[in-house]
């Protein structure tokens, strides 16, 4: 049996979560004797080899001639492409880990040509949530359920436009929004104006590949109730949640416990202990490590941490900043930190040296603003015995038990963070 595993991107690029999961859940198989290989868009096709993985990267069109592209049914050349390494490579099953141009509605259709069954693992909220965070004008947990209009109305929102103006643009026909992008016209409001056509274009290309994946995984119970809500049987879902990529070791001290304090790694009375002294000579560690994004809020921390400047903290960013968006979000970080020498930024961290390296800090933070599937990193610090303080949202609720292994925060309340 041969697994073909299909990530948003993979290795030597910049990666996240789901692509450490995807290299862990691979090699978990082979060690099971199920053959697994790697399938990833990329700039060129391509054959490498990675940590004993067959890597194959198959190319996307160099240029993208309109919106439609990227909400539609895929990149048609990317699909040759893909084809081609399914002529060559002759899969028992696809897995598909994204929903984006370069992993497809057409993947999926000449998947299904080929009578090759294809299961797809919901990761996150983009697959389908226009603002990409689930959270309904930003400030409140969405049921989920695609609505051409209302979703229209929140993604504009997210971009900048007034509500009123917002529901207004929403009410457009698509016909008329569909004549924008027919004349051309692009940037600004002529952009703003075809977001109900791209909307629609979307949901109705989201809901055929739900429909025509064979099976779908749910990786926590806010996904399956998402997956439910529009449409998908039940009997098509598998609620798996993730595990933990690494080797865990034995379970680390705090340093409290080591110094003959406190109750433990993961205890929250530890954290109470510790948080009593940040105004002592003992500097209170706490760690982030994630994509910088505006949605894993490194931004809220920062105000927090910068809004109490007599606690004696450190503030330590393991961040990767993907693209251009997240280059510009990085940079508004540090121009955030100023001159605060509490907070450093670090060079993201290898996967196998995560739990290694949390088992220095007094916490990890996850100050997500949207809804999380993990993430993985919690997992990560519990196997370090680091207690965490993350957003009351989605995967992150679901994982920490509050008082016991954390706390949880409102996600955008900058006063409780």
């Amino acid at each position: 049996m041969k697994v073909l595993q299909v990530p948003f991107t993979y290795y030597p690029d910049a990666v996240g979560g789901t692509e450490i999961y995807v290299e862990a859940l691979a090699q978990r198989l082979q060690a099971h004797g199920v053959e697994s290989v790697i399938a990833a868009p990329a700039q060129q096709n391509g054959t490498l080899e990675r940590n004993g993985l067959c890597v194959r990267r198959y190319a996307l069109s160099e240029q993208i001639a309109d919106l439609r592209e990227l909400y539609g049914e895929g990149d048609a050349t990317a699909a040759a492409n893909f084809e081609q390494v399914l002529e060559e490579e002759r899969p028992t099953v696809i897995h598909l880990h994204a929903q984006t141009r370069g992993v497809s509605l057409r993947m999926i259709r000449v998947a299904r040509r080929r009578r090759i069954p294809v299961v797809y693992t919901y990761h996150t909220p983009t697959a389908t949530c226009q603002r990409g965070t689930l959270l309904r004008w930003g400030n409140s947990v969405c049921d989920g359920k695609m609505k051409e209009s209302l979703c229209t109305a929140c993604a504009l929102q997210g971009r900048g436009v007034p509500r009123l103006a917002a529901y207004a643009l929403a009410a457009l026909p698509v016909a008329v929004a569909a004549l924008c992008g027919r004349a051309g016209l692009r940037g600004g409001v002529w952009t703003a104006m075809r977001v109900r056509e791209l909307t629609t274009l979307r949901h109705r290309c989201a809901r055929e590949f739900l429909a025509e994946a064979d099976h779908v995984v749910a990786v926590c119970e806010w996904v399956r109730e998402v997956l439910l809500r529009n449409g998908v049987p039940a009997e098509k879902i598998t609620l798996s949640r993730q595990g933990l990529c690494q080797k865990a070791g034995a379970k680390a001290e705090s340093r409290e416990q080591k110094a003959g304090r406190g109750t433990g790694g993961g205890d929250v009375s530890a954290i109470n202990f510790q948080l009593s002294a940040l105004s002592g000579p003992k500097v209170f560690r706490v760690a982030f490590l994630g994509r910088l994004d505006r949605t894993k809020g490194v931004d809220v921390l920062i105000r927090a941490v910068r809004g109490v400047p007599e606690l004696n903290l450190s503030l330590d960013i393991y961040g990767i900043a993907q693209g251009e968006g997240g280059r510009a979000y990085e940079a508004k970080l540090r121009t955030l930190v100023k001159d605060d020498t509490r907070i450093t930024f670090h060079n993201p961290v290898p996967a196998e040296r995560v739990v290694e390296t949390l088992q220095a800090y007094d916490l990890l933070a996850v100050p997500s603003q949207g809804m999380e599937t993990g993430p993985m990193v919690v997992l990560e610090a519990f196997a370090a015995g680091v207690p965490v303080l993350g957003s009351r949202l989605g995967g992150i609720a679901e994982l920490v038990r509050e008082d016991v292994d954390g706390l949880l925060v409102s996600a955008a309340d900058g006063a409780a963070w």
